[in-house]
């Protein structure tokens, strides 16, 4: 029997913000986060010096419970912390009762580590070697720390697919409360701000070299945009069992009805507009919903040349009208592992709010995207039940998510 998942909390570390009315009033301001990082001016061959940092401060937990926490880490835990917290669950005995476990990726473990096993090589010299250096660089980080963070003891799904790392490990949750594996589940992604994660988009022209007015960039579907922004952070949703969230008086946030994950089988690095198309069909069809029925849609818009034209026409495939959309990431730059999950949270409130975000940055739309309602100005009142939340990453990885307000 399948039964129904919904969402009891959620918690996130952005650019933008942490508590909902702060990222909701940057928002409606329409705020970017875009900086200059003049520390990158070092790396000459580099064209962008762009970035969104998040200023954060990982909270004064037990030194026993982080001292195997990279950056990335930190930041997946504090997101997990805030949402358990907001989902009446942080202290739970049910957390280690096997019914609770945790799905989380993000595209790489923490860089420092990576570093000082470089230097091991590179100088024959382990001296910047302890005991926790791997645990802080392994894949799985994330979701390992959080796991032993709170004692979970059910499943362990760790999701390292750079973009899409939030929106599958959501995804996967999912599907494991809705098939009776798991009772609770905590899913999202992460990912800490590095040059180096820079430096891979800009050896493929990727990147915004708009260095002087970063106020102006990232600028997704517009005709002059120049590339994606890098910024960091991390988000985390709490799933649950609906007729569990009910018995214990939880509040809930929204119900997840539908999700769609395929891949491309083409090429690693270039999107794909028919595979795309087919994740939100999946979704749909897993919702048994009409596409009609969506009344927003919370797009990946990266502001690259190619995957903004390939994700918007895939979008009017699957619709067939100009359905209202923008993305978070003019606001906040491309936050990789952690913005399926930040963005679903954020799609989530706004369904809530009954407002949603323009797309700041959007004066000249591209004509090769496709026909959407590309919502600008001061935002948009929209009264839906269903909202679609999308994401799309390097190895050909489609998600789709949807939910619906109850």
């Amino acid at each position: 029997m399948k039964r129904r998942v919904v969402i009891t909390g959620g918690g996130i570390i952005s650019a933008l913000g942490s508590e909902w009315r702060e990222i909701f009033g940057n928002l409606k301001a329409g705020k970017n986060f875009v900086r200059y990082m003049e520390d990158w001016d070092k790396y000459k061959q580099m064209n962008t010096r762009l970035a969104a940092p998040v200023d954060f401060v990982m909270p004064a937990y037990p030194r026993q419970k982080t001292r195997g926490m990279g950056r990335v880490a930190q930041l997946a835990t504090a997101a997990a912390d805030d949402a358990l917290r907001l989902a009446g669950l942080n202290g739970s005995p049910e957390l280690a009762g096997g019914r609770a476990g945790v799905a989380f990726g993000s595209s790489s473990g923490s860089i420092d580590s990576v570093m000082d096993f470089y230097t091991m090589i590179a100088l024959q010299d382990m001296k910047k070697i302890k005991s926790t250096t791997y645990i802080k660089l392994m894949p799985q980080t994330c979701a390992a720390n959080i796991e032993i963070f709170y004692g979970l003891t059910g499943r362990l799904i760790t999701t390292n697919t750079a973009c899409t790392a939030g929106s599958l490990a959501i995804g996967l949750a999912y599907e494991a409360i809705k098939y009776g594996m798991q009772d609770i589940m905590i899913a999202g992604g992460s990912d800490e701000l590095s040059e180096l994660n820079s430096a891979v988009f800009d050896t493929l022209f990727a990147t915004s070299t708009k260095n002087g007015t970063p106020q102006m960039t990232p600028s997704a579907y517009d005709k002059n945009r120049d590339g994606l922004v890098v910024g960091e952070g991390s988000g985390a949703l709490i799933l649950e069992e609906y007729e569990h969230a009910v018995k214990r008086g939880a509040v809930i946030y929204a119900e997840i009805a539908g999700f769609g994950t395929n891949t491309d089988g083409v090429h690693l690095t270039n999107p794909n507009s028919v595979t795309m198309a087919r994740a939100m069909s999946l979704a749909l069809e897993d919702a048994a919903l009409d596409p009609n029925r969506i009344g927003y849609v919370n797009t990946h818009g990266t502001a690259t040349n190619l995957g903004d034209v390939a994700e918007s026409q895939a979008t009017y495939d699957i619709f067939k009208r100009a359905v209202p959309v923008s993305t978070i990431k003019n606001y906040i730059g491309h936050t990789l592992g952690a913005c399926g999950a930040i963005e679903a949270w954020i799609t989530v409130n706004m369904m809530r709010e009954k407002w949603f975000a323009p797309n700041i940055n959007l004066t000249e739309l591209d004509p090769r995207c496709g026909p959407l309602d590309y919502i600008t100005g001061d935002g948009r009142g929209i009264d839906t039940e269903y909202a679609m939340s999308n994401n799309f990453a390097f190895g050909g990885i489609n998600t789709s998510l949807i939910f619906r307000r109850i």
